[in-house]
This record gives C-alpha cells, sequence and structure tokens, in this order.
C-alpha cells in the first residue's frame, strides 16, 4: 500500500466525514485516521447520544407537569441501563458503517494516533511515515485540564455517557453546556445534583436575562446550583468523594459525592501531534495560527476545521461548514472563507434554551440602533398546554434595515424555532417577512409574530 497521499485527515468526527468524502469525489488520494472509534464526538460521545437521554428525561418531566392535569402515571421512572441501551442502538453501529462507507469510497483508513514528522508527513502508530500534499486537523477537542488536587477523580463527559448504572449522589463542576444538560438528565433519572460553578451564573454563552428565567427549571428539577463556588480538592473516601468548595467570600463547604464530573469546559485536543515539528505555529491560548481560509500562516500545507480550528463557535454544523470550506481552499485554492453568520446555539436543558445572532451586549457595543422586545411569557398558549413555567423571548431588529440582528428563546420548541430565526438572518429577512409568513397554528413557530 501507497503511503503518499494529497490529504491525511486526523479525526473522524463531523469534519473529517466532509472532508474525505469531498476530497476522495475529486480524485484525490485520501486517508484518515483516528486513535478511537470512527465517528467522533459528537456522534459518538456528545451531541446524539446526549439527546437520547434527554428524550427520557423529557419525559418525566411532562409527566411532573402534567400529574394534577389528567396525566396519572405514579410508577413513571427512568431505568437507566435500558436508556442506555436505547442510545447504543445508535452509537454502537456507527464506527463500523463508518469504516465501511471510508472503504466504498476508496479511502484508506487508520487505527491508531497520529503525530507529524514533519511539514509534509504525518507518522500514524502501526501503520508508519505517510507523506502528504496536505494534512486537515480534525481532531475534535478534550476536556480542560483542572489544577486542584485530586482532579485525577473526575470523570469526563464521555464518561458520563457511558455509565451503566446511575449514581445516586452527582457533582458537575462547571456551569456550561455540559452542567446544565447533565444535571437535567440525572435529576430527572432519581439522582441527587449539584452543581458548582465559580462564575456568577450559569451557561454565559446565553442572555443572561433569559438564564435568569431558566434557573427555574433548575429549581423545580431538585438541582442544587451553586454558584460563586471554586472546588479546591477532591478528596477519594471510602464512600465515594468529598469535594471541596470556596465562595468567593472565602467560606469553604464540602459536598458528598458518588461521581464527579468535569463539566468545566473543552479545548482544541492538539496536544499529541507534535506540531512544532512541523513547524505549525500556535498562539498564546494554545489554539492554531490560521489565516481567515483555515490554512495554518506558518505551514502551507496543513489546514484545520471544527474544534481543533477553535475559529467558530464550537457547534458540529460549524465542524461540516469548516471541512466544505478548507476542502474547497484546497481545491480550488484560496478563494473561501468561513461564514457563521446565523448559527443557533442550543443548551437541551429542560426546557431548552437557544440563541442565534448578536446578543444585547454585542449590539450595544457595537453602536447599532435597534429595536428590542422582551418577555417572560408563561401565560401563552404554547407554554400553558403543556404546563410549563418558563417561556419567554428577548428579540434585536435594526431600525434602519428592519433585519433581524438577534434572536433568544427560552422554553418549549426553542431548539426548533430558533433555526427560524437563523435563517432569517443568514439571508437578511425582515421582521416584517416573518411577521407575515402564516406558520401552522398552533405550534411553536406561530409565536415567532408576536415575539417581534
Amino acid at each position: 500500500m501507497s503511503k503518499s497521499y494529497d490529504l491525511i485527515v486526523i479525526g473522524s468526527g463531523t469534519a473529517a466525514m466532509v472532508a474525505t468524502s469531498r476530497a476522495a469525489a475529486a480524485g484525490w488520494k485520501v486517508g484518515v485516521t483516528d486513535f478511537r472509534p470512527f465517528g467522533g464526538t459528537c456522534a459518538l460521545r456528545g451531541c446524539d447520544p446526549k439527546k437520547m437521554l434527554v428524550t427520557g428525561a423529557q419525559v418525566m418531566d411532562d409527566i411532573r407537569r402534567m400529574a394534577t392535569r389528567g396525566v396519572v402515571a405514579p410508577d413513571a421512572r427512568i431505568a437507566w441501563r435500558d436508556l442506555m441501551a436505547f442510545k447504543r442502538t445508535f452509537t454502537g453501529p456507527i464506527p463500523v458503517k463508518q469504516e465501511r462507507n471510508y472503504a466504498q469510497k476508496g479511502i484508506n483508513a487508520f487505527h491508531g494516533p497520529a503525530r507529524f514528522t514533519g511539514p509534509n508527513s504525518v507518522e500514524i502508530d502501526g501503520v508508519g511515515v505517510c507523506e502528504a500534499r496536505h494534512v486537515l486537523i480534525a481532531t475534535g477537542a478534550r476536556p480542560i485540564p483542572l489544577r486542584f488536587p485530586g482532579a485525577e477523580n473526575l470523570i469526563t463527559n464521555e464518561e458520563f455517557l457511558e455509565l451503566d448504572e446511575l449514581p445516586a449522589r452527582i457533582v458537575l463542576v462547571g456551569g456550561g453546556y455540559i452542567a446544565a444538560e447533565f444535571s437535567h438528565i440525572a435529576a430527572r433519572a432519581g439522582a441527587k445534583v449539584t452543581i458548582l460553578q465559580r462564575g456568577e451564573r450559569m451557561l454565559t454563552n446565553f442572555d443572561g436575562d433569559l438564564v435568569g428565567w431558566l434557573m427555574e427549571s433548575f429549581k423545580e428539577a431538585g438541582i442544587d446550583v451553586r454558584l460563586g463556588h471554586s472546588v479546591s480538592a477532591v478528596e477519594k473516601t471510602d464512600g465515594g468523594f468529598t469535594v471541596h468548595t470556596r465562595a468567593r467570600d472565602g467560606a469553604t463547604t464540602s459536598v458528598q459525592a458518588d461521581i464527579v464530573v468535569h463539566a468545566a469546559g473543552r479545548i482544541p485536543d492538539l496536544e499529541p501531534l507534535d506540531l512544532d515539528v512541523a513547524g505549525i505555529e500556535r498562539d498564546e491560548r494554545g489554539h492554531l495560527k490560521l489565516n481567515g481560509f483555515l490554512q495554518s500562516i506558518s505551514n502551507s500545507a496543513v489546514y484545520a476545521a471544527g474544534d481543533a480550528a477553535a475559529v467558530g463557535p464550537a457547534l458540529t454544523p460549524v465542524s461540516s461548514h469548516d471541512a466544505k470550506v478548507a476542502v474547497r481552499n484546497l481545491l480550488e485554492g484560496n478563494q473561501h472563507r468561513p461564514d457563521y453568520r446565523g448559527i443557533p446555539s442550543v443548551a437541551f436543558t429542560i426546557p431548552p434554551i437557544a440563541s442565534v445572532g448578536l446578543s444585547e451586549h454585542e449590539a450595544r457595543e457595537q453602536g447599532l440602533r435597534f429595536r428590542m422586545k422582551s418577555e417572560s411569557v408563561p401565560g401563552w398558549y404554547t407554554a400553558r398546554r403543556l404546563a410549563e413555567t418558563v417561556y419567554g423571548f428577548k428579540v434585536l431588529v435594526d431600525e434602519e434595515t428592519d433585519r433581524v440582528l438577534g434572536a433568544h428563546l427560552v422554553g418549549p420548541h426553542a431548539d426548533e424555532v430558533i433555526n427560524i430565526f437563523g435563517l432569517a438572518i443568514r439571508h437578511e429577512l425582515t421582521a416584517e417577512a416573518l411577521k407575515s409568513t402564516m406558520f401552522a397554528y398552533p405550534t411553536g413557530a406561530s409565536d415567532i409574530g408576536y415575539m417581534l
């Protein structure tokens, strides 16, 4: 087998799948390698399996809210092992399907970690050194290192998604997507959940007003959210773990747990690649230095996409978009730049919270003239029909052009309705165009006109 390629892709997630397919279709000789099962984070260890667990949690919350409104299910519970088995019906077949897909497209697929041995060469364990005209780094992200004593006792979000049994006491360290989503899953499955967030609020990527409204759902689920609490140490005990914390005022407390989950953020997974050997520069944060075409500024043979590139939001559609841009630039020369306008972001809490476009703060910082409508509306039919107490929105519209600048939603169907606002922003639709659209009624989308 030849060890010379037009393109080698390191990683096998969303970006890698898109890039390898498009390059191979153009007649390039392509190789791909991953030291983990093929499929990547989103499909195997992130978004997709997580949302399958959210389905079970959502059903439990539906039953809770409707308990005095005609739904009688006193014995309803989540059978965690069975729910995990359901999740694995999706994740289990993916690596084999992906390997078959590579073979059908003539892509050489390797199982092993990779590292650069020169500007145009990559060594893959068990394979040897492969020469490549180009390399695409699509290695995804990994948990950010934590520095407190006992940090090695924490499990990762990926390990949480493989638990065969759900422990009774769970502590989540951090306050972003992972902490918010996993806490809602675990609490609805019967666990006692504590969140330790060193900042003054959770979900800092979302509008603060809407996060404030959402926190009521944490309370209703029995989740103990401790803001302004930093972890100082995690001590292993006979009965599990003791998590020691320090509050902003210096007060110290501790929490008992059966497991402690790392939910404090992720960074590009670049360390094993020996980037210096290939002359690939990084910035002070450790991120790749890329030009506007997703190409390394110091090694023109190398491009990056998705979380490894860390240019756009850390979202699956961005990985796919980056891969398309990078491959077009490889095939056609550097002519294409990524366009991240109108990409929605969702935290799949119960109910979900969603955002797209500019925040109120960003719009004011840019000096834009805009009108804004913001309201908590649990009395609207969409929420009342579901007996949901959390429902609200904030929408920003440019005063001069009438174009939607940003939309922020929390409550039922927010994860779907946000896509319509994303469409409007990306394609520069006006608020009037949305208001004049006749959406199916009654649906979540039929509320859009009132939000504007």
